[in-house]
This record gives structure tokens, C-alpha cells and sequence, in this order.
């Protein structure tokens, strides 16, 4: 098996450091996802660009949040599964809708599940929506950019995901009461 190291910011590549020392003021610890990532300065950087990005965008914390985890189980992540199930407690957002979108069960709100089923077709289909799928989303208040920052979350959820997967990262003691 593939073997990566934990990085530290203590010992990481030189232009990795910088980055790791501001993941551990801006988490309070370095998680294990971004110490694996220091490996690449370049996709660590990158990595923490697309996610202010998102973060940014234009959507809600719910919303977010459920593009996030949409993502991260299409992808059956082991990691971000567990870590944005802490973060979305951590923005406040409902613990129904937190254990719906962990379980896959469908979400009352139809909105948002059409927000998770538009999510889920952009992923499965490569960014192939057929005009009805298109008609439908902007038909529930959604716009071209939210379509698009799904797009940049795919892109910041393929960097996390597929880097876990190749690294089998594990997972810090601050997720592990969500996996």
C-alpha cells in the first residue's frame, strides 16, 4: 500500500509550511487532510483556495453543506464525510438535515433535495444536465451561479476525495464521533 506522510508545519516542504501553520490558526490543529496534501504545496494551496471559494459563494451554509456531503458520498470519502459532518454542526445547520444527507434518506425540504439530486446528476453525468434537469433547478429560485459553484465545489471535493482515497488519510480524533 501506498504510504504518504502526516505532514507538520514544522517539517513540511518549505512552501507548504506557511500554509500548514495557517490551517492550524485558522482549525486549531492541522488536519490530517491538509498534512497529507503538504506533499504538493501546489494542490494544498489550491485546495484551500477552491474551499474559501466555495465558502464564499452563492449559496447558504445549508446549502453548502449539502452540495458538500452530496459530493463527498458519491465519492464514499471516508474523510470529508465525517469532517463536514462536523463542520455543518459547527455552522449550526439542523441535525435532521445533517443525518438525512449522512444516511441518504430524502430531505423535506424539496428544494433542497432537488438542490442534492441537481448535485448529484452534475457528479454522476460529468456536468451533462438535460433541459429538464436544467428547467427544474431554475425553476426552484436557483441561478446560473449557483450551478456554477457547484461546479467549483466538485472541483475543490475531487481534490479532498481522491486525495484521501489514494493517501487512506485517516481521521483526526476531532471527526471520529461523526464517523
Amino acid at each position: 500500500m501506498l504510504s504518504f506522510t502526516l505532514y507538520s508545519d514544522s517539517d513540511a516542504p518549505s512552501k507548504s509550511k506557511s500554509l500548514l501553520t495557517d490551517s492550524r490558526r485558522d482549525f486549531g490543529m492541522i488536519p490530517n487532510l491538509h498534512a497529507v496534501m503538504a506533499e504538493s504545496p501546489q494542490l494544498l494551496q489550491a485546495y484551500k483556495m477552491t474551499h474559501q471559494l466555495f465558502c464564499e459563494s452563492s449559496f447558504n451554509d445549508v446549502e453548502r453543506t449539502i452540495v458538500w456531503q452530496t459530493i463527498n458520498g458519491f465519492h464514499e470519502c471516508h474523510y470529508c464525510l465525517p469532517a463536514h459532518t462536523a463542520i455543518a454542526h459547527g455552522m449550526g445547520v439542523d441535525a435532521g438535515l445533517i443525518d438525512a444527507l449522512k444516511l441518504g434518506a430524502p430531505l423535506d425540504d424539496p428544494r433542497l433535495q432537488l438542490l442534492r439530486d441537481t448535485t448529484l446528476a452534475l457528479v454522476r453525468e460529468r456536468g451533462r444536465l438535460s433541459d429538464a434537469q436544467l428547467q427544474a433547478f431554475f425553476s426552484a429560485g436557483f441561478t446560473k451561479a449557483n450551478l456554477l459553484d457547484m461546479v467549483l465545489a466538485i472541483g475543490q471535493k475531487v481534490m479532498s476525495n481522491y486525495t484521501n482515497h489514494l493517501a487512506h488519510t485517516p481521521l483526526d480524533k476531532a471527526f471520529e464521533p461523526y464517523s
